[in-house]
């Protein structure tokens, strides 16, 4: 066999969500298999609230959009099947796959609780050619878990991603350089990775409606116009990219929580409340993983599903609930323009350890407040979370320690590049 170089693995679970759903349900005698059917994941099917995490290729049929509220999907499928997320579930399930992969390869990088890399090189004597190994790792993957997966082969891991999302559902794909002119130019280019809903038309506006038309471009006039960001797009566009697969456990580098409310909320002492109970998830995690955070920040999205956000750098690092609350507040008010919420979301960044923090004058006035955060979260670990409940959120419509997401996967930030 000819010698490839790098050859790395992309896996990619189809419709994650409701797969993992639909498996389940058949092995727990089910007669239905959701994926054949109109059906979506997401929400509360009782009060038809929330959006939609994944969907049906029947339901893709009738133009339901992943992000859509239920609402608007049930609009256009009345007869719709609506399944509540089931969280833990699906990342029993991701585990289980990690689990398969772990026999194919020693580097393997979690990219989300559905997408996996996995660096093949060297170990073509074990499992054989790349593409008959990326059928054989499919099919098991099916065979044992009963959900389907695409796998994308290639040189490197932007590569690899986009070719495992060429055809779906059940498909291995390559895109090696010699067919990047025939697989990636042809394509539009928003499919390309990091090119958002912002840049986007920035690029058809000057006539970059392709990948391929991209990569034919002056670089020097994607800087111009992109600054820095332009030259990595158009390395993108050329297949140009060199991460490697980490293997080890990538540090935290933000810990995020959001919920989809029951209803709007129209007022800032609502809006207050929610983003009260996303910061005790927050803070706790905080406090759980031993870490401080530095930069908070808030995300909105209104009834018209208009999303906008703001983040401020605090002078010192905290896990103290009261203080990322405060500050988050401070934020909400600062952007808030008075339409009716939707979804309401904290994330912290900029995290340290306390080993190596200086002290402020200041720290002894939250002496009291870290003892009782700890307090609580020794009664809430033993207890459940509903042991001890802050009187504030009591008569209100807020869950306590709410969390329509809960992780900083469907927080909407920028990932990092590959």
């Amino acid at each position: 066999m000819t010698k490839r170089g790098k050859i790395i693995l992309h896996i990619d679970v189809n419709s994650a969500f409701l797969s993992w759903e639909a498996a389940y349900r058949l092995q727990h005698g089910d007669p239905v298999d959701l994926r054949t059917i109109p059906s979506v994941v997401g929400g509360d099917p009782k009060t038809r609230r929330g959006i939609v995490l994944a969907k049906s290729i029947p339901a893709k049929q009738y133009k339901i959009q992943t992000g859509e509220s239920l609402y608007a999907a049930l609009q256009k499928c009345p007869n719709l099947t609506v399944v509540r997320p089931r969280y833990e579930l699906y990342k029993q399930c991701s585990q289980a796959m990690r689990k398969i992969l772990d026999d194919y390869s020693p580097a393997i990088q979690q990219f989300s609780i559905d997408e996996y890399f996995l660096d093949y090189t060297g170990v073509e004597g074990v499992h054989g050619d790349p593409v008959t190994a990326a059928h054989a790792l499919k099919d098991r993957i099916a065979r044992e878990l009963g959900f389907t997966v695409n796998v994308g082969v290639a040189p490197n891991k932007l590569l690899a991603k986009v070719a495992s999302d060429l055809k779906k559902p059940d498909m291995v794909h390559t895109l090696f350089p010699a067919e990047i002119p025939t697989k990636l130019w042809p394509l539009p280019v928003e499919d390309l990775f990091m090119v958002g809903r912002a840049t986007a038309p920035k690029l058809r506006s000057r006539g970059i409606m392709t990948i391929g038309d991209l990569a034919r471009s002056d670089v020097s006039l994607l800087e111009y116009w992109l600054k820095s960001y332009g030259r990595l797009l158009w390395n993108y566009a050329n297949g140009i990219e060199v991460s490697p697969v980490q293997s080890s456990e990538a540090p935290a580098k933000g810990i995020g929580n959001s919920t989809t409310l029951p209803r709007n909320a129209n007022d800032a002492r609502s809006a207050h409340l929610v983003l009260l109970s996303l910061a005790e998830t927050v803070a706790m995690r905080l406090r759980k993983a031993g870490l401080l955070a530095r930069l908070v920040s808030v995300y909105l999205r209104t009834n018209e599903m208009f999303g906008y956000g703001h983040q401020h750098k605090m002078d010192l690092a905290t896990d103290c609930t009261n203080l990322i609350h405060r500050e988050a507040c401070r934020l909400f008010d600062a952007i808030w323009q008075g339409e009716p919420l939707r979804h309401l979301g904290i994330r912290v960044s900029e995290l340290c350890t306390g080993e190596m923090l200086q002290l402020s004058i200041y720290d002894s006035l939250w002496e009291k407040q870290k003892a009782a955060d700890q307090a609580v979260d020794l009664i809430r670990q033993r207890f459940g979370n509903k042991a001890i409940i802050r009187t504030s959120l009591l008569n209100n419509w807020i869950k306590p320690l709410s969390g329509g997401v809960g992780d900083d996967e469907n927080f909407p930030a920028m990932k990092s590049v590959l």
